[in-house]
């Protein structure tokens, strides 16, 4: 279907709300969704050259901003790319909240492109685009369905481990999942092993051990996988990172996703099999601990949240 420029307008209008079309921060200023254009040109759009990260706020306030922060910086030194300061992001992150009456709840997303670049590979000189954008929380299941998919995370690649906006796959494999009534897809790595889900880490309990893939399988270092591990260490629960199988996961008797949106989320069944319990008691006990951690900590410290 083709629009002209003045139906292309309406329609953009339309789904960002016409006249109370949310607010979100580009480059520096607030603005109405409707103002903030982004060029044709820009490196995001060509050949998705950008970094981005996806906040929970609770309590009006991002949650985990510095971890968030460490893991975009880290991100963006791979690609190239700079960063304004820790500051300033989280000033415009409070300020898109205040703007569309997030006084409590809010998703969060940031996003960092390579700016205005020639239609190509090669990134311009330009200034980098930067924008902030906020939306209700999506509601997620105590428990959800997941699939395993065909295709495989490279642990090998440049993109390994870095949060990019290139997720063509993980849109492919989630409209899979969603065909097969699935919530979650997860991927393997090229050597077989159980990897990460579209926009999550997974955890499973194998013969009792409560069990995550290491950070050289190819999966992100998840700012949730992260706060998991310290909410298990407040709870004494152990937890191996460790590679395992992907077939493993079929065989678990218990097993959870992680995300920033989802937080702990048991998962009930793999590939239409399901689990023995779901969520089960190590995931029950995690998540209970996860909210009193959150609670506790709005800004929980960096020391510890590693790359590799």
């Amino acid at each position: 279907m083709q629009f002209t420029e003045k139906e292309s307008k309406t329609k953009s209008s339309s789904e960002a709300g016409g006249a109370d079309a949310p607010q979100v921060w580009r480059n520096g200023k607030l603005m109405s969704a409707d103002e903030a254009r982004v060029s044709p040109f820009d490196h995001g759009i060509l050949v998705g050259d950008g970094v981005f990260e996806t906040l929970n706020a609770y309590k009006g306030e991002p949650f985990a901003a510095a971890r968030h922060f460490v893991r975009m910086k880290h991100s963006a030194s791979k690609l190239g790319l700079h960063l304004p300061d820790e500051q300033e992001l989280l000033e415009a992150m409070r300020a898109v909240m205040k703007a569309n009456g997030f006084d409590d709840r809010a998703r969060i997303r940031v996003t960092i492109t390579g700016g205005l670049s020639p239609l190509g590979s090669d990134r311009g000189t330009a200034e980098h685009t930067m924008l902030v954008a906020a939306s209700a929380v999506p509601s997620y299941k105590e428990v959800g369905r997941v699939i395993t998919v065909p295709f495989t995370r490279n642990e090998n690649s440049a993109l390994a481990g870095v949060k990019s906006i290139s997720y063509g796959e993980n849109v492919i494999a989630l409209k899979m999942a969603k065909k097969q009534g699935a919530d979650e897809a997860i991927f393997a790595n090229n050597a077989g092993m159980l990897c990460e889900g579209t926009g999550s880490n997974i955890f499973v309990v194998i013969d009792g051990q409560l069990i995550t893939p290491t950070l050289a399988s190819g999966c992100l270092a998840g700012v949730t996988r992260s706060v998991v591990l310290d909410v298990c260490g407040e709870l004494g629960i152990e937890v191996l990172q460790k590679d395992l199988p992907l077939g493993d996961l079929g065989k678990a008797q218990e097993a959870f996703l992680s995300g920033s949106l989802r937080e702990v989320q048991g998962i009930a069944s793999v590939d239409g099999v399901d689990l023995p319990v779901a969520p089960g008691p190590i995931t029950s006990k995690i998540r209970q601990g996860f909210k009193g951690f959150v609670e506790r900590h709005d800004d929980p410290s960096v020391e510890g949240f590693r790359f590799d």
